[in-house]
């Protein structure tokens, strides 16, 4: 069973001036990322804008994620749709073309049961032989994962762990001591960069990170000095990184991120519609914070 943890960024996928996927910008952020000592990159999930590429747009992104991080970190490809069948297809897709893990996403809009959702996983586990992390985050997908029935998903093969973005600490300490503790393979990954050392400090293993798209070093040191039992350095860097943190929320992901990397000159682009560019306010807001952090 694959054993996750650290780091993991969910990158943005960069576009170029005529809207379509910079692709040799996407390899220079993923070589960033390897070089500044992620464990893993998350291509094609919220963060990468996924909904909008087509599929031809999208196997090119997990094709460039797959050759520039073989053989130096693991890459989870997001997988997950509305659709059962849809998900497998994406996911036998995922592993055809050499993913490590996929990380799907509890189905959106159709709002199922608790007793559907297990059954999505269920028969997603036994269609393709992959390491799956669930995803949790009610605010996207209009439905919670109960810990009753993540600990009966946690039970399928290959579910590896959850990245939880509920927002509930309280959920996810229920997650940790009633799941975590029983399935020694199931990790519990944070799923929002601010409540990531919270959650370290309770027993989870790391995060999927946006604010790693732009400082994944920084990111990497907090989670490793949090990991090896060293809080006082890892709560110095969390609030170094607070700001940041905030700030890159300030609008719907991954608005704020994917201005802040234009900022400092990274590959980036815009983002497409539906999402739009960042209001001026914010902007400001934004271009303060990257200062006061010697980024700009």
């Amino acid at each position: 069973m694959m054993d996750m943890h650290g780091v993991y960024t969910a990158l943005i996928t960069p576009f170029d001036s005529d809207g379509k996927p910079d692709l040799a910008g996407l390899r220079k952020n993923i070589r960033f990322q390897i070089e500044e000592g992620v464990d893993g990159i998350v291509p094609l999930g919220t963060t990468g804008e996924t909904p909008t590429l087509s599929d031809t747009e999208q196997e090119a992104v997990i094709r460039v994620a797959v050759a520039e991080a073989h053989g130096k970190i693991n890459v989870m490809v997001g997988t997950g749709s509305n659709s059962t069948a849809k998900t497998i297809e994406y996911t036998q897709r995922a592993k055809a073309l050499g993913a490590d893990a996929a990380l799907i996403v509890t189905p959106y809009y159709n709002k199922p049961t608790q007793e559907g959702i297990y059954q999505h996983f269920k028969a997603i586990t036994e269609a393709v032989d992959l390491p799956i992390l669930v995803y949790n985050i009610q605010g996207r997908s209009g439905v919670n994962i109960h810990t009753v029935t993540l600990k009966r998903i946690a039970g399928l093969r290959n579910i590896i762990g959850v990245k939880e973005a509920s927002g509930n600490v309280e959920q996810m300490m229920e997650v940790i001591q009633q799941i975590q503790h029983q399935y020694p393979h199931f990790c519990v990954m944070s799923g929002d960069d601010g409540l990531t050392l919270p959650l370290l400090s309770l027993g989870g293993k790391g995060v999927v990170s946006v604010a790693s798209n732009l400082v994944p070093g920084e990111v990497v040191g907090m989670v490793k000095a949090a990991l090896a039992g060293d809080f006082a350095q890892a709560r110095k860097k969390h609030f170094e990184l607070l700001p940041l943190f905030k700030a890159i929320f300030v609008e719907t992901n991954p608005i704020p991120v994917k201005e802040s990397m234009s900022m400092v000159g990274m590959p980036s682009g815009s983002c497409r519609l539906p999402l739009c560019a960042l209001m001026p306010e914010n902007r400001a807001k934004l271009q303060h914070v990257l200062q006061e952090m010697h980024l700009v």
